[in-house]
This record gives structure tokens, sequence and C-alpha cells, in this order.
């Protein structure tokens, strides 16, 4: 695999596509769909999270947080098959590209989307870089949950339905576009958990201190099940308090896989960890790809 492929992490990659394609769904309840926006979105996404990753690989091998004693998926600048400065070129390019995106959405949905998407930017560089690194300090779970879930998923909707004047705002989306929005932040953030739950060791000795580095072993996997729980809990309160049958079925393989998923992660360790992580990023595009079924079938 090409060094710069791996460096996207595309095991990943569907935290950035299920809050979008959701974000169309839920717009499609109360609006017709502006496809080429979807696809704007989509590609934003993707663009930020592949940024916010090529910034992590060169970040990471300059603090020392990855290096010969990693357990994870080899990484480009540490292992020496992309220099720092190319990986950091590249991580600005990239973000640029996803800039002038933004340029477009927000001459749909107006100045919010724009301050959105630079707030967005903004944070995949701070994940783990400038004075004061997100994830270095524990916060990385927040900028996860914030915009692979609230942000992303509203994001896209407001940019669907704002302009039929259907929306005055992002509070005054229904309340269950939020709980289908902070679900699927959930578990992009128990993607990242289990992550951090295996450089757990590694993380430590560089002063990188995420939450499983903060909490220990134990309680970071008790945290990563509490994530999927309380995902499994936001879709079914979205099925229960709406009437909308088709709700349940998201929440039902929300919450088969995590649990499948959090007692893999309570048994294995180290290396053994990289196939759940996989595994985790799968649930929430399946999660999400059932939404999309919800939404269409109707109430």
């Amino acid at each position: 695999m090409s060094p710069w492929i791996a460096a996207a992490r595309p095991k990943t990659l569907p935290a950035g596509v299920a809050p979008v394609v959701v974000g169309a769904a839920l717009a499609s309840t109360v609006s017709p769909i502006n496809w080429l926006a979807v696809g704007a979105c989509l590609l934003g996404s993707l663009l930020i999270q592949i940024g916010c990753n090529f910034a992590n690989d060169a970040f990471d091998a300059l603090s020392g947080a990855d290096d010969a004693r990693r357990v994870g998926p080899q990484r480009a600048v540490a292992a020496g098959l992309i220099s720092p400065r190319g990986m950091l070129a590249a991580a600005g390019v990239v973000l640029a590209l996803a800039f002038g995106i933004g340029l477009y959405l927000a001459a749909l949905g107006g100045w919010p989307v724009l301050m959105l998407g630079l707030i967005s930017i903004v944070c995949a560089i701070a994940y783990t870089g400038g004075p004061f690194p997100l994830a270095y300090h524990g916060l990385g779970d927040l900028f996860v949950f914030a915009f692979f879930g609230l942000l992303a998923t509203l994001g896209t909707a407001w940019i669907q339905v704002a302009p039929a004047g259907t929306s005055e705002g992002l509070l005054a989306m229904p309340w269950w576009w939020w709980a289908c929005a902070a679900s699927l932040g959930l578990q992009a953030s128990a993607i990242l958990t289990i992550n951090n739950i295996r450089d757990l060791s590694t993380d430590a000795t560089v002063g990188k201190r995420t939450l499983p580095v903060r909490l220990g072993p134990v309680p970071a996997r008790i945290y990563h099940a509490s994530l999927h729980l309380l995902a499994v809990a936001g879709l079914l309160a979205a099925w229960l308090l709406t009437g909308r049958a088709w709700l349940l079925l998201p929440g039902v393989i929300a919450s088969l896989g995590g649990a499948a998923v959090s007692l893999a992660v309570f048994r294995h360790h180290g290396a053994a960890l990289n196939r759940q992580l996989a595994r985790c990023a799968a649930l929430e595009l399946v999660t999400s790809l059932c939404l999309v079924i919800a939404c269409s079938l109707g109430p």
C-alpha cells in the first residue's frame, strides 16, 4: 500500500462518511435533496479527516509518540517513508481544498457554515499540533464527537433545509436529529478510544495525556463501552418518542455491534485491538446506513 494511502487511514474514513449521509437522510424527511451539495459535504468531511490524519502523522512523529514501540499500523513519517515537512505540506493542501469546498457550501447555507468549517479546519491542525494540542490534553474525544457527530451531521442537514426556508438554525432542527447526530459522534469517539487504549503505554511515556492515559486501562475500557451504550440510548430515545418505527433498526444494530466490540476490547490488548478499531468503524457505517433506511421508509 502506498504510504500516502496508509497515512489517510482508510479503515477509519467511515467516520467521515457516516454523518454526512445521515445528515442528508434527516433533511430528506422535510426537504428535497440537493445531491451536489451532499457530494460537496462528503468530500469536505473526508478532506478534513484526511488532513487531520496527515497532520497527526507528522506531529506525533515529531513529538515521539510514534516510535519503534508502536503496536498500531506503521506511520509514514515515523517510519521515514515521508518527511515531516512533506506530510505537513500535504496536510495544508488537503485542508485548503476543504476550505475551498467550504466556500461553496457557505454560499448555500450562509456564514454559519463557513464558521463551522473554519473551526473544524483549525481543530484538525490543533488536534496534535500547535501550542495546545487537543489530543495531548484529553480533548481529542470532544473534537471527534463535535465534528464527526454534531457538526458534520447537522451541518449537512442545515445546508439542505436552510435554502428552502424550513429551518431557522441548528437549534430549530427537530430534537431527534440532534439525538441521531450525537449517537454518531459517540460511535466515532469509540473508534478513537480504541486507538488510544491500544497506544496507552507509549502515549503515557511521551506526555500524550489522552483520556485512556488519564483513566487507566480498565476504566478506559468501561468508558469505551459507555460510549456505545449512550449511542444506543440516543437512537432508542428517538424511536420511542417520535413514533418513527424504523428508527428501531439502527438502535438494534448499534446495541448488538456495540456490545460485541466492547467485549472484544475488554479481552484484547496491544496490536490485537487494530482489528477492533476497524470493526468499530464498520459498525458506525452500518448504523448510519440503517438510519438512512429508517428515514427513507418514513414514520
